[in-house]
């Protein structure tokens, strides 16, 4: 008769599913879902041990956007929260929105929010650290995949409006041929509607934001950029460019997602939390404000006194 009951009588109100289809893993790509289970197994470790929410991994077999969207529908009332991972563009648009309109839980797609969450935390202080006014940078995304697109979204939600986003064939703009999600991009980015390859784009920018491919960023390219640039070069496991040599070009803060490097810029500082957040009081679902709360949260761990620019971000070891 009372199915709320079933958060308090129940372990369901700390419990998130881990789901994904393993088309899009780490650095690996398309490797199928038992492939991606030791992954999933890892991601909940990590919702435990810093977050203390339980989570239970899910591999799906499927890559048909309904049926996956239907097994997620049906296992629900399981969980208090449902996490995609790994999941490749733009399926994992679609499977989130559908999840959304049809689910009363949190619906979180990780590799989209959570990196948006930490890389916007760590753009917050570089900013700091270079004497820049956030809503004033230019910024370039190399990626329009699921991490590049809601990236650039939020660094649009957090006031930034001069981004240019470069996919495979350079500058998104209206002279390339664009699938839905690309179009979407488009309406907020590139207001000058810019055309060409990413080192025409980066001529003048204050930011380099990579969630693409090795080895694509050279220092020739760091050096045309604005004064003390900022490159956050976070492919995995090798970056657009290794630190070394973006410093060597004159890069002021540089950031990957590597842990063998000063400031990485890892979402393992967001998700335990977020949901953590979620959970204790109940929330339906994960909000463009709930993202922005989170980045300045995550971002003011670090006091002003020890910000510098090897130390942008918090250690995912930060207990706090």
């Amino acid at each position: 008769k009372n199915p709320d009951l079933s958060y308090s009588m129940t372990r369901r109100g700390n419990l998130v599913a881990v789901i994904t289809d393993g088309t899009a893993v780490l650095g690996l790509g398309d490797i199928g879902p038992s492939a991606a289970m030791p992954v999933m197994e890892g991601k909940c470790a990590l919702f435990k041990e810093f977050g203390g929410v339980d989570a239970f991994p899910l591999c799906v077999n499927s890559k048909d956007v309904d049926e996956i969207v239907r097994t997620i529908e049906l296992i629900s009332y399981s969980f208090g929260g449902i996490n995609l991972e790994d999941i490749s563009a733009p399926r994992c648009f679609e499977i989130e929105r559908k999840l959304k309109e049809r689910l009363d839980i949190p619906v979180f797609h990780d590799d989209q929010h959570g990196t948006a969450v930490v890389v916007s935390a760590a753009l917050i202080n570089a900013c700091k650290v270079t004497g820049r006014n956030l809503t004033d940078i230019r910024v370039l995304v190399s990626g329009d995949g699921a991490a590049g697109t809601a990236i650039t979204r939020m660094l649009y939600s957090l006031g930034i409006r001069d981004i240019l986003v470069c996919g495979i064939d350079g500058i998104l703009s209206t002279e390339l041929t664009l699938n839905e999600a690309q179009k979407a991009l488009l309406e907020i980015t590139n207001s000058n509607n810019i055309s060409g390859s990413m080192a025409e784009g980066l001529c003048g920018r204050d930011v380099f934001i990579g969630v693409s491919a090795p080895g694509i960023l050279t220092e020739d390219m760091i050096k045309t950029m604005a004064d003390k640039p900022i490159v956050f070069a976070m492919a995995n496991p090798t970056p657009e460019i290794m630190p070394g040599e973006a410093l060597e070009a004159g890069a002021a803060v540089v950031g990957t997602g590597r842990s063998d490097f000063p400031n990485q810029i890892n979402n393992v500082l967001v998700f335990p939390g977020v949901f953590k957040g979620a959970l204790s009081v109940r929330a339906t679902e994960i909000t463009e404000e709930m993202k922005r709360q989170a980045a300045w949260a995550i971002a003011g761990m670090v006091p002003e006194g020890e910000l510098n620019a090897e130390n942008i971000i918090p250690s995912p070891l930060n207990r706090e």
